[in-house]
């Protein structure tokens, strides 16, 4: 049996019981400390929420260092959404036991992903029943597109967020995710960061603290 994910976990800012669970999903070669402290500015948000940010369940292995979801060695997109449902299975089961711990309904969930972590989120999340109450990416794209209205369990909304100067994954990814989620169905919104390599930047938090504010505290 695979071994349980785990990583750095933030209380709720306000001190209270939880009445939500953001989970923080790190991208290729980093780990749960590299999201979590997104907990801060986004609890200013949701100062009810409990935050974790798992590390990935592989060794990087194209790093002395970090964590996968899965390799990317191969590029072959089939292969990618083949290692992206085998990583699946832990990080649903991660979600379900952090749900548990804090005594929170399977819906009282969003997951806010970077890069590879933005993968998974879209790849999982939308999967999930009940759906989450929202999903936030960044840098990433939507990984089989042509299998997601035919396995979608439910149509929660999406902010995608992207830099225009992104070297790692190209900003044509975030229209392509865009198109095969409206294509299924998702209600998706996206915000292009001009100028901005592979990363976030504090409008980019901005815009998600805001957009998780409308659906999850308000939720």
């Amino acid at each position: 049996m695979p071994t349980p994910l785990d990583g750095p976990r933030r209380k709720p800012a306000s001190g209270g019981t939880a009445t939500a669970l953001v989970v923080l999903l790190h991208g290729l070669g980093a780990d749960g400390a590299d999201l979590i402290e997104l907990a801060g500015p986004l609890a200013r948000a949701l100062p009810n929420a409990a935050f974790a940010a798992p590390n990935a369940p592989e060794p990087c292995d194209m790093s002395p260092f970090g964590y996968q979801w899965f390799s990317v060695q191969d590029r072959d997109p089939h292969l990618i959404g083949r290692l992206a449902d085998a990583a699946a299975g832990p990080l649903a089961g991660f979600l379900e036991a952090e749900l548990a711990a804090h005594r929170l309904d399977a819906g009282r969930l969003a997951l806010v992903g970077f890069s590879q972590g933005t993968m998974m989120a879209l790849h999982v999340g939308l999967r999930l029943t009940p759906a989450p109450l929202a999903i936030v990416g960044y840098s990433g794209r939507l990984l089989a597109p042509e299998r997601l209205e035919a396995e979608k369990h439910g149509s929660p909304p999406v902010l995608l967020i992207h830099g225009t100067a992104d070297g790692v994954v190209p900003f044509d990814s975030m229209a392509e995710a865009e198109a095969g989620l409206t294509q299924a169905g998702i209600p998706v919104e996206t915000l292009a960061r001009p100028g901005l390599p592979h990363g976030i930047d504090e409008l980019g938090i901005e815009a998600a603290a805001g957009f998780l504010l409308k659906h999850v505290e308000q939720g």
